[in-house]
């Protein structure tokens, strides 16, 4: 693994970059400035720039989200999330019709068009996983007690990530949940990152892509599965997990992952 003092050393080589947003673009309060100015050099050079979220909401909240933050909206035509390949298919009774809605009511948008299904846990077809109830947001016990009598039911995860940093605050997401539930013998579904899926929505076998993103479950090992290029950003998710830049081989045989190069974050 090669750290990187700057994109434009390598970006030449690639076509197209699958670029995480949350830990890469913004720390979920405010934009990265250096990380702006690498996209912005990436499309005058004509290089495709993709935005993969493991975001468990449609797209277009999203780009809503990203604009708001006062990102340019002439990057933001490639944004696609775990939550928007989660909707094709609750739209398309994938899993049954009716479920029981596990989550914050800010996530509603990921079943608006079969919100009708929406019904109770002792009745629902499937479990919808989008992160945690507002009123138990860092207990992962009420979970475990929670869901222990409905294992036999599947549980549709739209956010594969464990946690997330907001800001200097770490954040459980539904990823977290869906561990519990398969430590409980439950089965679950899984939309993004790391799984392939979505990454057929991202770019053509043809294209030379860099996959760029700060979580080695997820971004990194998604790369892997595909056999594309990674950069890791290191001062994301995994920030506090090492203490100096010669304990990265450490860290990244931990979760059993390679990577091409490494930054602290994302810069030209």
């Amino acid at each position: 693994m090669r750290e990187l003092k700057h994109l434009s050393e390598i970006f030449e080589n690639y076509d197209t970059f699958v670029i995480d947003l949350w830990g890469v673009m913004h720390n979920g309060v405010v934009l990265n400035s250096k990380a702006i100015d690498a996209i912005n050099q990436l499309k005058n050079n004509a290089k495709k720039i993709v935005f993969l979220s493991n975001a468990p909401r449609p797209s277009f909240q999203v780009v809503n989200f990203l604009l708001k933050m006062k990102m340019d909206k002439k990057f933001l035509t490639n944004v696609i999330t775990s939550g928007e390949a989660a909707m094709h298919a609750i739209n398309n009774k994938q899993f049954g019709k009716t479920f029981f809605h596990l989550g914050p009511p800010r996530d509603t948008d990921v079943f608006e068009k079969v919100k009708e299904n929406k019904t109770e846990l002792e009745k629902c077809d499937f479990i919808l996983c989008t992160g945690l109830f507002d009123e138990h947001e860092d207990d992962l016990e009420f979970y475990k007690v929670f869901l222990k009598k409905h294992i036999t039911k599947k549980l549709v995860c739209t956010n594969p990530d464990l946690t997330v940093h907001r800001g200097n605050v770490e954040e459980l997401c539904a990823g977290s949940i869906a561990k519990e539930f398969e430590k409980l013998g439950g089965e679950v579904i899984y939309f993004g990152k790391p799984y392939n899926e979505i990454y057929k929505m991202c770019f053509n076998s043809n294209e030379k892509v860099l996959a760029i993103g700060d979580n080695l479950r997820t971004d990194i090992r998604g790369a892997n599965n595909l056999s594309i290029d990674c950069l890791f950003i290191t001062d994301g998710v995994h920030r506090d997990e090492y203490k100096n830049v010669s304990e990265l081989d450490t860290l990244l045989k931990k979760y059993n992952v390679k990577a091409n190069f490494f930054q602290n974050e994302l810069k030209w």
